[in-house]
Parts: structure tokens; C-alpha cells; sequence
């Protein structure tokens, strides 16, 4: 039993850019799929797609790098765990190195980034930190 599937998407990200694959699969879930979402309107990813495959459907995220290979992200890292949840309100949404990266939140506005959560004016759970 896997008690943490959001670090455990993060992991296999991280691990796939270590190898330089083109894309990773990943078991699909609504969140995951958000995080996908905010991902590639944040530009970190080309684009993703959910494939239906019994018994859970999969994820695959296309994943983006520079015109010499580099990677687009550097950083990624879970930041508020099953046993510790951080949460930010508006106000303490502040940026991620200078704004060269991003946090991901869970709002009730869905899974978006912290840009577009000071723009709607909401907070949420920190899910996770990129650069």
C-alpha cells in the first residue's frame, strides 16, 4: 500500500528526468491529473494524457527539456506531507526563487500554481516546490 501517491509522482518524475526519458507513467488520479495540468500551464511540461487501462488508468506526462537537453525543472520536491500538511493563505503566498519556480497548491479553486492562486485570491495546501 503506497501511503504517499503524491510523492511517489514526484519521485518517478525526478527519476525519469535523471534518465533523460522522454515521458513517465504514472497511476492516474484526480490530483495527479491537477498537478499535471497546472505543470503544463506553467510550462514545465509539454503535455500529458490519461490512458485508460484496467485496472487504474495511467498518466503519461511528456516531459520537457531545453534546446541542448537541459532539464526544464531542477527542483522538484513535496512539501506538505501525510504527517505534516502545510497550508499558506493569500497573503503568505510569496514567490519561489525570485519567481524562476513555482509552488502548487490545493485550493478550492482546484490545483493550481501560486501565481494564479494570488491572482484569484485563495490559499491552499502546499503540495509541492519547483524550480
Amino acid at each position: 500500500m503506497m501511503t504517499d501517491p503524491i510523492a511517489d509522482m514526484l519521485t518517478r518524475i525526478r527519476n525519469a528526468l535523471h534518465i533523460e526519458r522522454p515521458f513517465v507513467d504514472i497511476p492516474a488520479s484526480n490530483i495527479k491529473i491537477g498537478i499535471a495540468e497546472a505543470l503544463q500551464r506553467e510550462g514545465y511540461i509539454w503535455d500529458f494524457e490519461v490512458i485508460e487501462q484496467p485496472p487504474q488508468n495511467v498518466l503519461r506526462i511528456n516531459l520537457r527539456y531545453g534546446p541542448n537537453g537541459e532539464q526544464v525543472i531542477q527542483h522538484i520536491q513535496r512539501t506538505s506531507k501525510p504527517g505534516c500538511r502545510v497550508y499558506k493563505k493569500t497573503e503568505d503566498i510569496g514567490d519561489v526563487r525570485q519567481g524562476m519556480g513555482i509552488l502548487i497548491l490545493s485550493t478550492s479553486k482546484g490545483v493550481i500554481s501560486n501565481r494564479e492562486a494570488r491572482k484569484q485570491s485563495v490559499g491552499g495546501e502546499v503540495l509541492c516546490t519547483i524550480w
